[in-house]
């Protein structure tokens, strides 16, 4: 294994691929000044105060000191070079897809509306926080009646939130809409929506935002008219299982598959192992007829124009140049930051400047044309590359990309996380140390990227964990049954 990696020919640094000592000589001939630790950047020669740092080819910053050749390069000598808003041009630069249709199924369950769903399993969807206990007992009981057998579903959970009531404008727009989302949700064999009865998210408003639905799988139930709400929830479930009851998986084409990309906990080696890993899987899938969406917005800041030259034609251009923007204008609306550093978790795995975030982040788009972008709580509409808007944060950027209509999501990360989001939520390790300690929350290792394991080799490999997860098998927030729906406040409380 090597001990340091150049990214690209016109970088003028090299990332450490394991903890070195000071007077080590690496590959490139530099003799090491300083220890480094893994997955942090090594100066490949003297930079000059305000030279740019180069990583990916890209500026990811500027020297704000004087650096030698072999020394590290990271928060104490390097600074971003971000702006905020600003104007963008149109030049679009298209690729050509590598891959080739290869007529690939997985085994899922066909939806009357056309989508097909990963899992088939029974939610309780509270209109509002204030009934999240009352669902628990809802299933409790019901999986009593039922001497523990619900199958065919194959769990039944709430997707508990906090929200739904004393909120205003669009921030109650928002969480109406997600709610309606995941009632809608190809994953979901049967919802049962359960609201309290005072709450300005008012059931009748919601079923109306439903569009069609198929009533004998979603039903509707206020807590406050019920004699005994419990019991008429558990009847509730009861006819939703009846009308589940023949479902079975099928053969579906991977053109059915929509699948999210995010990462979380990164470190120095999420855009050389992980990252491009999904890219290439992304760039294979949407060759299928498949679709993938990243978010993410603030990790886009210093990797939009290459985006935006991906664009499919200039109307998808101008909603990528509106997603950029608007993002960065809610900053500053709250007076806050717009290029803030990444978090500690980040820097102390050897990422320096958002650019060097946003860098290696769109690694996870590949290299496809962006044919739409999705505000916030808006629904997949055309298969291939999206963007939709949604805050970095883990938790509320994985259910976006639920909400959206991805049946999974695919999450990369350096340093390992836990949760997982109301969807099977792949956790995909940068490292083989991390996929090694963390085996009870991380599904799959690309950290064998940087161990002499072939692109292609993993790729393939990749593809067919996938399949399988598509067709059944399940993925340690699953186990573990940790499922999160975070919706994105942005309003007043009152």
């Amino acid at each position: 294994m090597k001990d340091t990696l150049i990214i690209h020919e016109q970088d003028n640094v090299a990332v450490a691929l394991r903890d070195l000592e000071k007077g080590t000589k690496v590959q490139s001939g530099v003799e090491l000044q300083e220890n480094v630790s893994r997955g942090h950047k090594i100066a490949l020669r003297d930079l000059h105060e305000n030279n740019n740092v180069v990583k990916y080819g890209f500026p990811i910053g500027h020297a704000t000191a004087p650096i030698k050749q072999g020394s590290v390069v990271h928060t104490h000598n390097a600074k971003t070079n971000l702006r905020d808003i600003q104007s963008y041009t149109f030049h679009q630069k298209l690729n050509k897809s590598p891959y080739k249709q290869k007529n690939l199924t997985f085994n899922g369950f066909k939806r009357t509306n056309g989508n097909v769903g990963i899992r088939n399993e029974l939610w309780i969807v509270p209109t509002v926080g204030c009934v999240n206990g009352i669902a628990d007992l809802i299933i409790q009981q019901f999986k009593n009646e039922r001497g523990g057998d619900v199958s065919p579903f194959e769990n039944v959970l709430v997707l508990k939130h906090n929200y739904g009531c004393s909120q205003l404008g669009d921030d109650h727009e928002q969480t109406k809409q997600i709610l309606a989302d995941a009632i809608n949700h190809p994953n979901a064999g049967g919802v049962l929506v359960l609201g309290l009865g005072c709450e300005n998210n008012n059931i009748e408003e919601l079923r109306d935002s439903l569009g069609d639905y198929d009533a004998g799988r979603v039903k509707f139930l206020l807590s406050q008219e019920a004699d005994d709400e419990i019991q008429a929830g558990v009847e509730c479930l009861h006819a939703i299982w009846e009308a589940a009851k023949e479902d079975k998986r099928e053969a579906a084409p991977l053109s059915k598959l929509n699948i999210g990309l995010k990462c979380g906990g990164s470190d120095g080696f999420s855009g050389i192992t992980a990252n491009p890993l999904l890219g290439r899987f992304s760039d294979f899938l949407t060759a299928q007829g498949g679709t993938t969406v990243l978010t993410e917005v603030p990790e886009m800041f210093g990797a939009e124009t290459i985006l935006m030259e991906r664009a499919e034609n200039e109307e998808v251009f101008q909603k990528i140049v509106a997603l950029i923007n608007e993002f960065k204008q809610y900053f500053m609306d709250h007076n806050q930051p717009v290029y803030e550093n990444p978090s500690p978790g980040n820097k102390d795995g050897g990422i320096t400047t958002l650019e060097d975030k946003s860098l290696g982040c769109t690694q996870k788009a590949g290299t496809s044309t962006i044919v739409d972008v999705l505000p916030y709580g808006g629904t997949l509409k055309k298969p291939g590359l999206n963007l939709l808007s949604a805050p970095g944060n883990d938790l509320v950027a994985s259910s976006a990309l639920a909400a959206a209509g991805c049946q999974m999501v695919l999450f990369t990360t350096g340093r390992g996380t836990p949760f997982g989001s109301f969807v099977p939520t792949v956790k995909i390790a940068t490292n083989t140390p991390l996929y090694e300690k963390k085996r009870h929350w991380i599904d799959y290792n690309a950290g064998t990227l940087i161990e002499d394991i072939s692109e292609d080799i993993v790729l393939e490999d990749f593809i067919q964990y996938i399949i399988r997860v598509a067709s059944g098998e399940w993925v340690n927030n699953e186990k573990n049954n940790f499922r999160e729906l975070a919706i994105f406040k942005t309003g007043v409380t009152l």
